[in-house]
C-alpha cells in the first residue's frame, strides 16, 4: 500500500461562499497596541495580558510582524 503524505502548512483553504464575517468581530490573540505602545493579549475583545516591547520575551522578528500586521 502506498503512503501519500500531505504539507498541511501548504493547504490554502478557501473561504465558504455563503458565509460571510460578522459585522462586529470581537478580538482575540496577540495584538500591538499603538496608544500604549504594548502588546495586549485579548480573549473576546477583552484585555488579559500586556507587556511593552523592551519587556516582551518573543523573538524580534515575531515582535516586528505582529506591530506590522496586528496593530490596533
Amino acid at each position: 500500500m502506498e503512503q501519500i503524505q500531505l504539507n498541511l502548512f501548504d493547504l490554502v483553504q478557501e473561504p465558504l461562499p455563503d458565509v460571510q464575517a460578522p459585522q462586529d468581530p470581537t478580538l482575540n490573540g496577540f495584538y500591538y497596541e499603538r496608544s500604549s505602545d504594548k502588546f495586549v493579549s485579548l480573549v473576546l475583545g477583552t484585555k488579559h495580558y500586556e507587556v511593552s516591547p523592551k519587556e516582551c520575551e518573543f523573538p524580534k522578528e515575531w515582535q516586528k510582524r505582529v506591530m506590522k500586521e496586528r496593530a490596533i
